[in-house]
């Protein structure tokens, strides 16, 4: 198979590598990203595939490996973080910028107050949201159920709202 044919083939059937690739990542974007990703690799790894076998196997086989792959390294990455740690966590004053420091200060003692006054059930799964964690990586962590995360998460939110209405915008 020539490259020209092999890019046709290959680009035909990007289309159907999409629904595949969102049931691996639940996410629209790094599905797309995923499917980039593993078309890229087919492109360069061209000369791996064999003639005559099934072209769709092997480009899902390339997506499920770099999918695992990545999701590997992120797992890696984030193991080592204990979530005692993660719930302490708070944005130092020196690294949030305003406008008027001095408003902005007072909002942030009471963001932080806010936070603090929290029950800790819905202080540590807001937290590890907060600062980046996706829903199945809190409730791997804190070893939930997601369900109970994402309604922890959510009344976490309804709490601090109602806590900070004072800061709400007029519309």
């Amino acid at each position: 198979m020539t490259a020209l044919e092999f890019t046709s083939v290959v680009e035909h059937m990007a289309p159907t590598l999409r629904p595949a690739a969102y049931n691996l990542t639940r996410d629209s974007d790094d599905a797309k990203d995923l499917v980039q990703e593993t078309l890229l690799k087919a492109f360069v790894n061209r000369n791996k595939f064999k003639a005559g076998t099934n072209l769709k196997a092997w480009l899902y086989t390339i997506m499920r490996n770099t999918f695992i792959n990545h999701y590997n390294k992120v797992t890696k990455r984030t193991s080592s973080i204990d979530t005692a740690d993660l719930i302490q966590l708070k944005p130092s004053d020196d690294r949030i910028v305003t406008l008027n420091r001095a408003s902005g200060a007072f909002a942030l003692q009471d963001i932080h107050a806010a936070i603090d006054k929290l029950p800790e059930d819905l202080r540590a799964p807001f937290m590890m949201y907060y600062i980046g964690y996706k829903y199945l990586e809190i409730a791997d962590k804190l070893e939930l159920p997601i369900g109970t995360v994402k309604n922890r998460i959510h009344l976490a939110r309804k709490e601090l709202k109602q806590e900070l209405k004072a800061y709400a915008y007029a519309d």
